[in-house]
């Protein structure tokens, strides 16, 4: 975009600001404030500073009327355009112009240090930005001339992956895991007012065996072979054991008549 095309920008407004009239200088030793006779400004009024494009507008107006007193473009700063005093921060020198090429060297002063101090940092801040500008607008132009990122291994560069501390939580959730599915079974209190009893271990069949049985099981079958050899089926088993029980029960006078297969005590 072309300076005359364009917008212009506020940067910076003060309502009052005095202006003087600023005597040859006798040598380079700086400007000061005290030879201007602070106490009878040439002229007083407002002062707006503008940007359009790259450059920044000091322009001296009327407080009432807006009337353009005189402007002071400045294209860099610092720089002679613009330049304070030796003695004080409340003023400095411009360089006005009138658009037909001729110049002059005007003195301005603030009230106010805080007012001063505005003026000086609204120009630092826009002159910052051209900088910045003019830093992006090279960049998009020659591209190629910037840093590269080169993220490339190189020649006998290894990387190291430390993973233990996964491991080590993978370990200790199995190790809990595990003992959670290995505990023993949890023995069950027995009913409240009863005694505790015991029945036989899953697998286990209690059966009731004869004293004869009891008798004879340190002695060999009839066929030789130990340990005896079981019934032939399940029905012979059952009537072999409680045969003689049928038998001991069946008679009142049981106890003087002692069985043959029973052993008295």
């Amino acid at each position: 975009m072309a300076e005359s095309e364009a917008y212009e920008s506020v940067l910076c407004v003060k309502p009052e600001v005095h202006v003087y009239r600023v005597p040859p200088r006798a040598s380079n030793r700086g400007y000061r404030a005290a030879e201007w006779q602070l106490d009878q400004p040439a002229w007083s009024g407002r002062m707006r500073i503008t940007a359009k494009g790259n450059v920044a507008y000091i322009k001296l107006e009327d407080k009432n009327s807006g009337e353009l007193f005189a402007q002071a473009p400045v294209d860099q700063f610092p720089s002679i355009a613009v330049e304070g005093v030796t003695d004080s921060s409340r003023y400095f020198v411009i360089r006005i112009e009138d658009g037909n090429g001729r110049r002059a060297f005007i003195g301005v002063g603030f009230v106010d240090r805080g007012d001063a101090f505005d003026f000086n940092v609204a120009l630092q801040d826009h002159f910052k930005w051209v900088k910045q500008q003019s830093e992006l607008a090279k960049q998009a132009q020659n591209p190629d001339q910037g840093p590269k990122l080169d993220l490339g291994f190189k020649e006998g560069q290894t990387i190291k992956l430390n993973i233990a501390n996964v491991k080590k939580k993978d370990g200790s959730s199995g190790s809990r895991l595990r003992a959670a599915s290995s505990g023993g079974p949890s023995l069950i209190p027995p009913p409240p007012g009863g005694k505790a009893s015991f029945g036989p271990l899953p697998g286990e069949q209690l059966l009731s065996c004869p004293a004869e049985s009891v008798a004879n099981l340190g002695q060999a079958d009839a066929s030789g072979s130990w340990p005896p050899q079981p019934p032939s089926s399940t029905t012979e088993a059952a009537a072999d054991i409680w045969g003689d029980f049928t038998k001991a029960s069946g008679s009142v006078s049981g106890q003087s008549q002692q069985s043959s297969g029973w052993v008295q005590f």
